[in-house]
């Protein structure tokens, strides 16, 4: 049997084109006896909608874009499930960018979806970044865009974070009153606005409990698993912390390996909590104390911020900020059973 196309559907049912077109687009003002009877014709004929031809008509690619600096992180595994979500209620797909935290790769990325690949983008920002004014270039022409996680405080646009100052601050405070006095602070980007944030939270609670700050204590890591092991391993030899506080879960997991190699044992010898969704974090043993941020609901905060935008053709760089808050779950990691 021939293929069938939209004109050859119309004329089986002694309809016009428009007529079809509007009850796959599922419009309001058609007729449900009318939509239930092309329906099942095209169902009968095997007949499948051309979206793609519908979207260029109507200069829409009904695609949002993600980008993420990482998908190894199970933070923004969950961020993108809840964008998903979302954009698959409004119709739309969503295409993920992964930058592994070069800045080179975001910025091919973003001027690369500006050449209609998408109608906009959700981004958590790379961790190398320096000069963000590229987002500024594109003038009026810029897509949408909703920063969410990662932000540049100097681009003026939506973003959903979280109270990373507040959360880091009370996990500090709970190693503290865990008796640790000598907390290390292990940060991947400590120039990015989350690192900044985090370590200032840490920074106030060790000078609320009269703790003396010691610059050697934030230990800069890297987003090579190998590196860390020797800067964690060296950490941990030369400084002998009594408390660790890492800033992203996979430092805590290169915590845990330098602490099973060294033969240091968590919690007694050193109590370790750290930012992260990982489900798993309760069977780790010992079990992990997280900061657990709400990354669903993060991702799907971000998505509709930028479904206002796509819907209601608002001003693309109204700064729109929403804050969630992270949860502190207390584990075994950092209380002596």
């Amino acid at each position: 049997m021939d293929s069938i196309n939209i004109k050859k559907l119309a004329e089986a049912l002694n309809l016009s084109t428009s007529t079809i077109s509007r009850a796959f687009r599922d419009n309001s003002d058609i007729n449900g006896a009318t939509k239930a009877r092309i329906l099942a014709k095209a169902k009968e004929l095997n007949y499948q909608p051309n979206h793609y031809a519908s979207n260029l008509r109507e200069q829409k690619s009904k695609t949002i874009a993600v980008i993420v600096p990482e998908l190894a992180n199970n933070y923004f595994s969950q961020a993108i499930h809840g964008i998903e979500r979302v954009a698959r209620e409004n119709g739309y797909h969503i295409l993920i960018y992964v930058t592994d935290d070069d800045y080179k790769k975001e910025v091919t990325f973003i001027r690369h979806l500006h050449n209609g690949r998408a109608d906009g983008i959700v981004m958590s920002v790379s961790g190398e970044a320096n000069d963000h004014n590229y987002l500024n270039k594109f003038g009026s022409k810029r897509l949408p865009l909703v920063f969410f996680d990662r932000i540049y405080e100097d681009i003026d646009t939506p973003r959903v974070i979280t109270n990373d100052y507040n959360s880091s601050f009370l996990a500090t405070e709970h190693l503290i009153e865990q008796g640790c006095s000598r907390i290390a602070y292990l940060v991947v980007n400590k120039s990015l606005s989350i690192g900044k944030t985090r370590m200032q939270g840490y920074l106030d609670a060790l000078a609320k409990h009269q703790i003396p700050f010691e610059e050697n204590l934030i230990v800069d890591c890297s987003n090579s698993y190998e590196e860390n092991s020797i800067i964690i391993k060296q950490a941990l030899t030369q400084l002998k912390p009594d408390g660790v506080f890492t800033s992203v879960e996979r430092l805590a997991f290169a915590t845990y390996y330098a602490c099973y190699d060294l033969n240091i044992n968590i919690p007694k010898d050193l109590k370790v909590i750290s930012f992260s969704s990982l489900e798993i974090a309760p069977l780790l043993n010992p079990s992990l104390t997280t900061i657990t941020q709400p990354a669903t609901e993060i991702g799907e905060e971000a998505a509709k911020l930028l479904f206002t935008i796509l819907d209601d053709h608002a001003d693309k760089n109204l700064p729109n900020e929403v804050v969630l808050e992270s949860k502190i779950i207390k584990r075994n990691s950092t209380i002596n059973g």
